[in-house]
């Protein structure tokens, strides 16, 4: 399991094909990630159940980009074990 701790600012994001779409701002309380803002000036969040992996200082998460794109929030989720703990 990854801890929140090894989530840190401007770490990439990228997608299980290894692909960089986005990058960390920072946490948001300890299971939500806060992505930086993108081309159009919004942030998005990302739940760490998501986060296969810390390595290389990269964030590596579960799906490819285009998927996690989808899926992602665009604000604070309440819960995220609700909404996608088998992987929508």
């Amino acid at each position: 399991m990854i801890s929140s701790e090894q989530i840190k600012p401007d770490m990439p994001v990228v997608c299980s094909q290894d692909g960089q779409f986005a990058t960390v701002d920072h946490m948001e309380g300890p299971s939500t990630i806060k992505l930086t803002k993108d081309k159009t000036g919004q942030h998005h969040y990302i739940p760490v159940a998501w986060v296969t992996s810390t390595e290389a200082g990269k964030v590596k998460v579960d799906r490819p980009g285009d998927q996690a794109m989808e899926d992602w929030s665009t604000s604070p989720p309440e819960q995220w074990a609700n909404d996608f703990s088998a992987g929508n």
